[in-house]
């Protein structure tokens, strides 16, 4: 271990003169600059806008058309399950198959047809207003639909679910349908980057330094279309825990590695994942994971952030980030760093082993079945915090300088 820790320190002296911190983009860049860029991002947005109401008028239309033709309507919506999801390697996350389920007009239906119907008129008026709608917000706001009120809030998010699927096939998501999570955390981000976030009423560029919030973190929104970015850095390091993450932070391992750190908090919420895809995608810089080594860290707070889950793979082209790769903590890194553990619960095995069985992203992956078998195999999961053993400050200094250097070996 003696020896490993040497040569780990001299890794660490090399990465950190040969990413030394650069002059950040946000210093070089003038107003002008920041604000052609909201510009640009304004009018994608207002394409979207205009292609949701459009998508919303014409599915309201042909229910009408259908109603003054003596006909009974109906309403299509894809299935959302793991058994209608397939993995596409070449795009890079799940895909909603082609079941549908078809909800006709009848005396049965006629009250949660007149929901779809009453909650698809309330997006379209968030979209013209340009306003939003909490889950909660939308509930109450049915209180005064008369007959098609909702008598529960998992009503009406069931309904919210129903349009957002329905309207996934035009590319539209349940943010540009203008409603947002009743959640108030959606990830923390830290390091080298500028966030440019336009203000709502006047359009200036409100000029966000994620390196300037001391000991703190900058709090993700809940939408976050209308942002862009100014970076150098090198890389997103996307966090499991908090804790890490806070240690991370305090000890500015971003400076350090020339990095952007993000918080996910457990499985990442919507906004975590849209804003990390965005961010690479725009700023094509790669996105590496440190999450727990167990099956619930491995298949589903990684499998989700890349490729999407079952019951939502209609979102998986908006909100996962399939460009992402897993730095650790790995089945062999308690091996190498001879990590204390836990023994594997019941839950873990049933869930590792579904994992190999069902999920169409770890049926294609050679490296993930070799994995999590040997998981399996050790009978054991390990935390992120287990490599306090060798110190509290072992993940800065050895452990993760020692696995940047090999990316070319995270897991797919």
């Amino acid at each position: 271990m003696a020896a490993r820790k040497k040569t780990a320190r001299k890794t660490t002296k090399k990465t950190a003169a040969k990413k030394a911190p650069r002059k950040k983009t946000a210093a070089k860049a003038g107003d002008k600059a920041a604000q052609a860029v909201a510009s640009q991002v304004q009018k994608r947005n207002e394409k979207m806008n205009a292609v949701t109401v459009s998508a919303i008028e014409k599915t309201a239309g042909g229910v009408h058309g259908r109603i003054k033709k003596r006909g009974k309507p109906d309403l299509a919506f894809p299935i959302r399950s793991l058994k209608n999801v397939s993995y596409s390697e070449k795009k890079g996350y799940f895909e909603i198959g082609r079941q549908k389920k078809t909800r006709t007009l009848t005396v049965n239906t006629v009250k949660n047809f007149a929901q779809t119907l009453r909650m698809m008129g309330l997006s379209k008026e968030l979209v013209e207003t340009n306003d939003f709608a909490t889950k909660r917000d939308a509930y109450y706001q049915s209180k005064n639909w008369e007959e098609a009120r909702f008598s529960e809030q998992s009503e009406s998010d069931a309904v919210m679910d129903d349009i957002e699927a329905m309207f996934s096939v035009d590319g539209v998501s349940r943010e540009q349908l203008r409603f947002i999570p009743d959640e108030a955390s959606n990830g923390s981000v830290a390091g080298q980057l500028v966030v440019l976030d336009p203000d709502r009423d006047t359009g200036e560029v409100v000029r966000i330094d994620c390196t300037g919030f001391g000991s703190g973190a900058y709090s993700i929104p809940s939408s976050v279309e209308q942002l862009s970015f100014e970076t150098d850095a090198e890389f997103v390091l996307v966090i499991e825990t908090g804790g890490v993450f806070q240690r991370l932070q305090n000890h500015k391992f971003w400076q350090t590695a020339n990095c952007i750190l993000v918080s996910m908090g457990g499985v990442p919420s919507r906004a975590c994942r849209r804003f990390v895809r965005k961010l690479s995608d725009e700023q094509k810089i790669p996105v590496y994971a440190f999450v727990d080594c167990d099956p619930y860290g491995i298949s589903n707070i990684y499998r989700t952030l890349k490729v999407g889950s079952g019951n939502a793979a209609h979102l998986s082209q908006f909100f996962c980030v399939p460009q992402a790769r897993f730095l650790g903590v790995t089945p062999q890194d308690i091996v190498d760093y001879q990590l204390p553990t836990h023994p594997l619960q019941d839950v873990d095995v049933k869930r590792a082993k579904d994992a190999l069985k069902n999920d169409p992203f770890f049926q294609a992956q050679k490296p993930w079945q070799k994995a999590i078998n040997q998981l399996l195999k050790m009978g054991v999961r390990a935390e992120q915090q287990a490599l306090a053993k060798w110190g509290l400050n072992y993940v800065i200094e050895e452990y993760l300088p020692q696995k940047l250097a090999q990316p070319a070996r995270f897991l797919p």
